[in-house]
């Protein structure tokens, strides 16, 4: 993972080197030949993901100079790294605290997180508030997919009244526990206090972020909404239609996989999408 990138390209290498010594682990030695289930530990698998696609973001020569930009739940602090809100260091430094505090909050409770596959939002949002437990909707991917979030009993609740109304398919995730939803509010907390700590500056362009999908250019707006991120949906479907309401004609999904790229062809069929 990433092993090209470091490589080919000076400056990519020394972000590598870098975030070995930030993180005080070689990640790079897990990225470069380590197993799955290495890189799925918590504290290697968000760190990983966010010096990948920075990386790729900064290379020069790439041309990567985006008018707008926006991130899915992690990918949002790469996102403002890229729009040069905060710097590679500070961004590395916050996403490393931000998996162990959400680790830590995952051990406090067993939760889980489910995939709702051919229902209307409103749907979905109306069962959940219904359900006594806690579940409540976490990512609105695009049209007709939801991820739900929150206790185990919840989430099995939730899956049987949805799927009685309909759902094509809902199926349980393999995750580490209920993100975005209001158990995450002891990673919240913590994640807060290294927010508040970190400089923050103007962007080069708006970031369009998860909790409310609207553009922002103010450093203290931003790290306002960074601090709710934790415990609030990721409206990526409301982002990407405002991104185009707005001028976008063509995305660029930069770090590895394409997820976002199908996400966004659902959103919208018309607009152009590429992989960086």
């Amino acid at each position: 993972m990433g092993k090209d990138l470091y490589e080919t390209s000076a400056q990519a290498k020394s972000m590598f080197d870098k975030a070995d010594d930030i993180l005080g682990f070689r990640i790079t030695d897990i990225m470069f030949s380590g197993t799955e289930d290495d890189l799925r530990q918590t504290r290697v698998t968000q760190p990983a993901i966010f010096l990948h696609s920075v990386a790729k973001a900064t290379i020069p020569g790439d041309g990567f100079k985006p008018e707008m930009v926006a991130g899915h739940s992690l990918g949002e602090f790469s996102a403002l790294v890229a729009a040069k809100a905060i710097s590679f260091e500070d961004g590395l430094v916050l996403v490393a605290k931000r998996a162990l505090a959400m680790q830590k909050a995952c051990e406090k409770q067993t939760s889980t997180m489910a995939a709702i596959i051919g229902l209307e939002d409103s749907v979905i949002e109306k069962v959940c508030a219904e359900i006594e437990e806690v579940v409540v909707p976490a990512n609105f991917n695009c049209p007709g997919q939801v991820v739900i979030s929150g206790s185990v009993k919840g989430i099995d609740l939730a899956i049987g009244k949805l799927t009685s109304l309909g759902a094509k398919r809902a199926i349980k995730l393999v995750v580490g526990g209920a993100f975005h939803s209001p158990l995450m509010e002891p990673a919240k907390l913590e994640l807060e206090q290294a927010i508040d700590l970190t400089k923050f500056q103007a962007p080069v362009c708006p970031i369009y972020q998860n909790v409310n999908a609207q553009p922002s250019t103010e450093p203290a707006k931003i790290k306002a909404n960074l601090k709710l991120q934790l415990t609030s949906p990721v409206m990526w479907t409301q982002t990407v239609q405002n991104m185009i309401a707005d001028g976008a004609s063509s995305f660029t999904e930069v770090g590895p996989g394409n997820v976002l790229q199908g996400l966004i062809k659902k959103i919208n069929r018309d607009i152009a999408v590429q992989g960086a």
